[in-house]
């Protein structure tokens, strides 16, 4: 399975810096020109994709007031399924549009099909990839319909098991794809630290051989931060103009200045990470003169012994090494030594 996949001229995989998603999600709030000014805003912030959803309420559910379509918790509580998609989505008559400013700015433009004739639609747009859904990854004729295009396919793993997960890779290999990336997700809006288990991010890495990250659906920037140091090669986030505007996402998305912040905390996370490496850096090399070091520190004259009481392992570091320390006991002084310096080898008989 190939490490790495490719957006245009961007490749995103384990030696390379993390790939940055802000996901607009319903945060337009139903005005096409709130969600142009979130792409540009999302660019601003260091974002190198926008990705938003490709559904109409017909097409995610049926409009059923019954109880088996009622919210009864969480941040949607008291919703009707078909009324939050009404509330939520992105018309499909904006998203040429979208793209289209996505590209004249240089960010990436990224979208989520929730059925065919959401891919359809897509593939007409001329997209570069796919994102599938954590709540879709079951969905394995929809998946195999993704895959089918041949394009590089980020899936969120919420809420599926360890088979589920499998499932749908094996899907996506069966049609060829080599460029997949998994991200872990915690399917909770939003989602709590100590459900989100990020060390499984390298496990889907082992398990399935691809590079992995992370669709973070918690409140500030701890679990994306974590997730970058733990190995994951995308972080996808939630992005509002502000919390402000309400609509459903709002509550759990970060506005322009917090994500701009993680995302200057990942790229020095991403530095301070490095590479395997015991080789002394410069700084390193000008804090060495305070390492331990052997001094004198009684006088000395010229065939005194060296003992305990006149030389000691003291910082700074311009004597010889304290390994000779006990070698040195018992020898000789060559030459008068004033105390205070560093004892070097010419000193000692």
């Amino acid at each position: 399975m190939n490490k790495t996949i490719k957006i245009k001229d961007r490749i995103i995989g384990i030696d390379f810096p993390a790939y940055m998603i802000a996901e607009m999600s319903a945060n337009h709030a139903g005005e096409i020109t709130r969600a142009i000014e979130i792409i540009h805003a999302a660019k601003e912030a260091g974002a190198d994709c926008i990705k938003i959803q490709t559904y109409t309420p017909d097409t995610m559910t049926i409009d059923c007031d019954n109880q088996y379509f009622k919210i009864n918790k969480g941040t949607w509580k008291g919703e009707n399924l078909y009324n939050l998609y009404k509330k939520a989505y992105t018309p499909w008559e904006w998203q040429a549009r979208l793209k289209e400013e996505a590209d004249k700015i240089g960010i990436d433009f990224l979208s989520t099909p929730f059925d065919k004739t959401a891919v359809d639609f897509l593939e007409e747009l001329g997209v570069d990839f796919y994102k599938i859904a954590s709540f879709e990854i079951v969905d394995i004729p929809l998946i195999k319909y993704i895959a089918s295009k041949g394009k590089p396919i980020i899936m969120s793993t919420g809420m599926a098991s360890l088979g589920e997960i499998e499932t749908a890779v094996n899907t996506i290999r069966e049609q060829g794809i080599e460029e997949l990336c998994l991200l872990k997700c915690s399917s909770a809006y939003p989602a709590i630290p100590k459900d989100m288990n990020l060390k499984t991010i390298n496990q889907l890495k082992t398990n399935f051989d691809v590079i992995a990250g992370l669709s973070d659906h918690s409140l500030g920037s701890i679990g994306a931060i974590t997730a970058i140091a733990l190995g994951a090669s995308v972080i996808e986030k939630h992005f509002c103009l502000s919390r402000e505007i309400k609509n459903p996402d709002s509550s759990f998305s970060m506005e322009p200045l917090e994500f701009k912040q993680m995302v200057e905390d990942i790229r020095s996370a991403e530095k301070a990470i490095g590479k395997v490496s015991f080789n002394i850096s410069d700084n390193e090399k000008s804090s060495s003169v305070f390492r331990r070091s052997i001094f004198i520190v009684k006088d000395m004259k010229k065939g005194e012994t060296f003992s305990e009481e006149n030389i000691r392992v003291i910082r700074p570091g311009y004597g010889l090494a304290p390994k000779y320390y006990e070698g040195i006991i018992g020898k000789i002084a060559s030459v008068d030594i004033k105390r205070g310096t560093p004892l070097k080898w010419e000193m000692v008989m």
